[in-house]
């Protein structure tokens, strides 16, 4: 089953989002084979990022709410709001 992991920076935390960036990457790669798409959210203007998205497969709710909570990320206290929403696919097929 398809999850889609939507996560909401705090306020002013770009300082904080660069200093865990490569350990955040690091733990995406070693779940890269659940990975159907992820990347930031960005400001309007594209220059800034806001916060992540990611859609991943996993076998339940717990699965995707263990991975999120041990996103480096999560665990540096980035996130002001974090949502877990299943998911399907539609297009394309």
């Amino acid at each position: 089953m398809h999850f889609v992991i939507s996560c909401t920076d705090k306020p002013n935390a770009l300082e904080l989002r660069k200093a865990n960036r490569d350990a955040h990457l690091a733990y995406l790669q070693s779940h890269a084979e659940r990975i159907v798409a992820a990347g930031p959210t960005l400001t309007s203007d594209g220059e800034g990022m806001t916060g992540s998205v990611l859609i991943m497969a996993f076998d339940g709710a717990a699965e995707a709410e263990a991975f999120a909570a041990g996103d480096p990320y999560a665990k540096a206290g980035l996130f002001e709001s974090v949502t877990i929403t299943p998911w399907r696919k539609v297009y394309p097929g």
